[in-house]
């Protein structure tokens, strides 16, 4: 991976490789599976979902459909978070019931956000598995969760902050470890 002074530890060729990887990894462990579909977590994991579902259908024949998933109302800060949340729209145009659903984020960090989207996966039916696939693991877990597909693990503190830019929101991609000021937030 790609270190530089600007902390980056992912480039944009990096990131795809990653997701090529993952990909290829989903596909291997769910061949038997002909209800598998992928959910993305808003904001970044849903690019990234829509990045896996392109890549599992150019190179595994196979259309997986795709869901976007807000946990908004499911956070367990959300009395603290912000006064004024941002709701946005949960679209899941298919049934959960008895597929395997590969939920897709851009962090693994406490592991609070997923503890969040499977509170909300579930009143939307009962899968029969959810595999977790993240772009990156920072590590620093305050929930017993672990990712099924890792693209990069990348330890880092507490005091860190770990960011993932992707091109459909932000222009570019990358992934950087920085200190944690006291303006910013994950």
């Amino acid at each position: 991976m790609l270190q530089t002074e600007e902390n980056s530890v992912c480039s944009a060729q990096d990131v795809a490789q990653l997701l090529k990887r993952m990909a290829f990894e989903i596909v291997e462990r769910n061949l038997v599976s002909e209800k598998l579909v992928l959910v993305g977590i808003l904001t970044r994991g849903v690019s990234l979902a829509r990045r896996l579902q392109k890549i599992i259908g150019e190179t595994a024949n196979r259309d997986l459909p795709l869901g976007v998933l807000d946990i908004t109302l499911y956070r367990d800060d959300l009395s603290s978070a912000t006064h004024h949340p941002v709701v946005r729209k949960t679209e899941i145009p298919f049934s959960l019931d008895g597929v395997t659903v590969i939920l897709v984020d851009d962090v693994l960090y406490t592991g609070r956000t997923v503890r969040a989207a499977l509170d909300s996966l579930i009143d939307f039916g009962r899968p029969q598995s959810i595999q977790l696939a993240v772009l990156v693991d920072r590590g620093c877990r305050e929930l017993p969760i672990a990712a099924d597909f890792v693209g990069v693990s990348v330890p880092a503190s507490a005091q860190d902050r770990v960011m993932v830019r992707v091109e459909e929101s932000d222009g570019f991609d990358r992934i950087t470890v920085m200190p944690r000021d006291s303006t910013s937030g994950e």
